[in-house]
């Protein structure tokens, strides 16, 4: 079999990832939140993005010397100007009201007088910040030992709490780390139990409640012994099994039930760190007569445009070194691709929604009931767009409707057939499901065959695994955890 060597022209098609598309792809899937982030930093980094109106004449009145010249304001501090001379009446006015001045300084109280040397107070001591569950036992610590090898076990133990405080790690692990001896580090942990919140340090669930009971003082009861041994029982709501072990009737294990619902199976959980997300919609839709009017949220987006000062610098400074003439060309570059990708993303969010709100105006005048399916494809189509175009649209991106505040992804569902033809957007079966929980009878809840049965009487034909899907995407509970005996 002969090699030989040959030359062949070829021409070929591919799309390039140049970093204007990047940055237009990278804008588009923000949120508006993140999009005044970008904004400001790209503010902060490129002289030739400047806020405000173009055509406000900011940047074409400025002469050859500029307005904030610091020898210009000088001059014009140094020439004299005619000032009306200042004259003070040393006579009180005829119409002075006298008691009311009297009343006003003859007020009892001490005497406060400002100082213009005092500094103001900092702005971050105004800042309240939530205190952790370290900082909380540390405190504690520090005043319950005094000897510093427990003081060094205690802290350890402290860092290895979750955010739960539960304890993570084994005695035999603290002993080794510390270098102590473990019924020391025993000691210890029995007395960090001790702190507050009630069952910090707890290694377990059962051990965690013990602590509380311990606290309450119910030592040696009935609730005392369903903690360690019937646990089981207690979460499957099997009360008459509880009963029959401990030999008791079903209203003291009831009683002794309600004992245990009321402790804190997380004590660590009041002091989470986590802070509320706040969700700013990108996108308003108002409901005006008949029709629905879509505002985009510009709300705190400033209004750019490329610089005037640096576009004529490089008219007029031909003499302009290579060097600073394709620096200055690479920013004005820039801004100008950053401008125009924020008006393509505002358009195509627009365009978008436009479409979402076509497509799903049953939902938007009567509400989740007759929210219809729609894949991405629907959209894709009716806007002549790409669906990894409409995906990256709807990504973290939130609408307010007359029926809420939803995220763009919400309009999108799977179809679920109807018994008798036709199909509903999946939203609304969970909806129907979180309603039918709600009017069951906390005696005797309804089960998942039940669900099914009742969503198939409504004309929706659903499975009794699809209703348990559903059921536990919503966080419901099985029909026999919901079950109450009274």
């Amino acid at each position: 079999m002969a090699l030989e060597l040959r030359q062949q022209l070829r021409l070929t098609q591919q799309l390039i990832m140049t970093p204007q598309l990047q940055m237009a792809i990278k804008l588009l899937q923000l949120s508006h939140m993140e999009l005044l982030d970008v904004i400001q930093q790209e503010m902060e980094q490129n002289a030739a993005i400047e806020e405000g109106d173009e055509s406000g004449g900011g940047d074409d009145e400025v002469p050859e010397t500029r307005r904030d010249d610091p020898l210009d304001l000088a001059a014009k501090d140094a020439t004299p100007t005619e000032e009306k001379e200042v004259v003070i009446e040393e006579r009180a006015p005829d119409d002075m009201d006298w008691s009311n001045y009297m009343d006003e300084y003859s007020a009892p109280g001490p005497a406060v007088f400002e100082s213009e040397e005092r500094e103001a107070p900092k702005y971050e001591s105004f800042i309240a910040r939530k205190e952790s569950l370290s900082e909380h036992l540390l405190w504690q610590l520090m005043l319950k030992f005094s000897n510093s090898s427990e003081q060094k076990i205690g802290e350890m133990i402290i860092g290895n709490l979750n955010k739960d405080g539960y304890l993570d790690a084994s005695i035999e692990e603290l002993a080794q780390v510390t270098q102590a001896e473990p019924i020391l580090v025993e000691k210890v942990l029995g007395q960090m139990q001790t702190l507050d919140p009630v069952g910090v340090c707890a290694r377990n669930l059962s051990e965690c409640l013990l602590i509380q009971i311990r606290h309450l003082q119910l030592d040696n009861s009935v609730v005392e012994q369903i903690i360690c041994n019937h646990l089981n029982h207690l979460q499957n709501k099997n009360y008459k099994a509880i009963a029959s072990a401990l030999h008791i009737s079903m209203d003291e294990v009831l009683i002794a039930v309600r004992i245990i619902m009321s402790l804190e199976p997380k004590p660590g959980r009041q002091f989470s760190d986590e802070e509320p997300h706040y969700i700013v919609p990108d996108i308003f839709v108002y409901k005006i007569g008949d029709n629905f009017e879509i505002v985009l949220n510009d709300d705190g987006l400033p209004k750019l445009h490329v610089s005037n000062f640096y576009k004529k610098a490089m008219q007029k400074d031909a003499n302009l070194p290579e060097e600073t003439k394709n620096y200055v060309q690479g920013k004005l570059r820039s801004a100008a691709w950053l401008i125009r990708s924020i008006h393509q993303r505002q358009r195509t969010i627009f365009k978008v929604m436009e479409s979402i709100v076509k497509f799903q105006r049953p939902f938007l005048d009567k509400g989740i009931a007759h929210l219809k399916p729609m894949v991405l494809r629907d959209v894709a189509e009716d806007i002549e767009m790409h669906e990894s175009t409409i995906s990256r649209v709807t990504t973290n991106k939130y609408a307010h409707t007359p029926q809420g505040i939803f995220e763009l992804k919400y309009f999108f569902n799977s179809s679920i057939n109807r018994v008798n033809g036709g199909s509903i957007a999946s939203a609304s079966v969970k909806e129907r499901i979180l309603q039918i929980v709600k009017s069951e009878s906390p005696l005797k809840p309804f089960s998942d065959d039940k669900i099914a049965a009742m969503l198939e009487d409504n004309n929706i034909q659903i499975a009794r695994r699809t209703v348990a899907k559903y059921r536990e995407m919503l966080g419901i509970l099985p029909s026999s955890k919901r079950k109450k005996l009274a």
